[in-house]
């Protein structure tokens, strides 16, 4: 999306919603940073380095706020990538915000909206490049790629708009919106703007399409994909965490990170020893080395979908709780309030719990174990009956044991 116009050593920004995402970034471009200058003999403060990234990598609230204080000013970038942008808040999220934390009544515009005005400020041109994750919405309030295209349909009719086929799937939900501006003038669909070889897992491009089909209960689907990939993406099952643990160790070679993952709702897996709702720092998790109890190596902090959505590990083990269970050809979906399961009815929250699931499950590049306990018939909030039917299902699909 940009307006027309075009200068050089124009400067430009890259912007996140998703703040372990931009710690981590600023973290290991800052070490770069100071272990370039050391190998050429130089000093350099990793404060500075730090300092000097943070003015490309920012938070998008940050930047929302600096651009609320002068509605007239405008950014000091003409290109701005907005990662995740999935995950910008609609217009009731936004409204609330600014009503409880800025004072600010009646706020009109949705996240997406207000972006794209502060840009259009400019008077000669500007970019804005939206980096968008299918199925990736993870928390109440995010609006979807589809409030960015409303947006610009609503009140940016002079901004040209390139956009991928791709939108068009089910997992992007913006297939309606799109239909309303693809004959407009300025509307340009082009198959390059999307990225149909995954990044993340360089061994097999389709395991996006295996989790996708698992996760949609296509089971044949499913085990067709595992077949094509096994060979190049390690992928097994165990309800033994400690042989999970094992897995990973084995696996891994060199300095290649694995790590825990889990649900941010898997409150019941607190009886295993992974405590999803205690503090974790990702700079340490996803940087740190094998002799920092703090970093992803010594496998006791696991890290939920909302700390390693736009990250990655070589090696995860993905610990599955009732909170997302497989029973009678559904899923079930559940939050754990006092001390039972309570059923999530609400569309928009059972979406977020499967989408929290498709982060987990995507995050390692080179292989996975997923470990499913087996649960306690004399717990009833872990009765066997809350794991068995799901274990069954992915090892139907044809996922091995260890």
């Amino acid at each position: 999306m940009g307006k027309l116009g075009h200068e050089k050593n124009e400067p430009s920004v890259f912007l996140s919603g998703n703040q372990p995402l931009v710690s981590v970034l600023t973290e290991v471009l800052a070490r770069d940073n100071v272990q370039r200058a050391k190998k050429k003999g130089e000093v350099r403060k990793i404060g500075r380095a730090r300092g000097e990234i943070k003015a490309f990598i920012q938070n998008v609230h940050h930047y929302r706020d600096e651009y609320l204080k002068d509605t007239e000013k405008a950014p000091v970038d003409h290109v701005a990538i907005f990662d995740e942008a999935q995950r910008a808040w609609n217009l009731a999220q936004t409204a609330n915000f600014m009503k409880r934390r800025k004072r600010i009544s009646n706020f009109s515009q949705s996240e997406p909206e207000f972006l794209i005005s502060c840009l259009d400020r400019h008077k000669d041109w500007a970019v804005i490049i939206c980096l968008v994750g299918g199925g990736q919405e993870i928390n109440s309030g995010e609006a979807g790629i589809a409030e960015w295209i409303e947006s610009l349909n609503r009140k940016f009719s002079s901004w040209e708009v390139y956009l991928s086929d791709r939108l068009y799937d089910s997992e992007y939900a913006a297939g309606h919106v799109i239909d309303l501006i693809k004959d407009k003038e300025h509307v340009h669909f082009d198959d390059r703007l999307h990225l149909s070889v995954s990044m993340r897992s360089f061994r097999a491009e389709k395991v996006s399409d295996f989790v996708k089909a698992v996760l949609d209960l296509e089971a044949q689907r499913a085990a067709e994909i595992f077949t094509s990939i096994q060979k190049k993406y390690p992928l097994v099952l165990t309800r033994d965490l400690s042989r999970a643990k094992e897995w990973l160790r084995e696996k891994a070679r060199g300095t290649e990170r694995y790590g825990l993952l889990a649900s941010s709702s898997a409150e019941r897996l607190k009886a295993t020893g992974i405590h999803v709702k205690a503090p974790m720092n990702p700079v340490h998790w996803f940087l740190d080395g094998k002799d920092d109890v703090r970093s992803s190596y010594f496998l006791e902090d696991p890290a939920t979908e909302f700390q390693v959505q736009g990250l990655e590990v070589d090696w995860a083990c993905v610990t599955w709780d009732a909170d997302f269970r497989f029973k009678a050809d559904d899923w079930g979906m559940f939050s754990f309030r006092g001390n039972s399961w309570n059923r999530v009815m609400k569309s928009d929250r059972r979406q977020f719990l499967k989408n929290a699931y498709r982060v987990l499950l995507t995050r390692a590049r080179q292989g996975m174990v997923i470990c499913v306990p087996d649960g306690n018939p004399n717990d009833k909030t872990r009765l066997p009956a809350f794991y068995n039917e799901t274990y069954g299902y992915l090892k139907e699909i044809g996922i091995p044991e260890i």
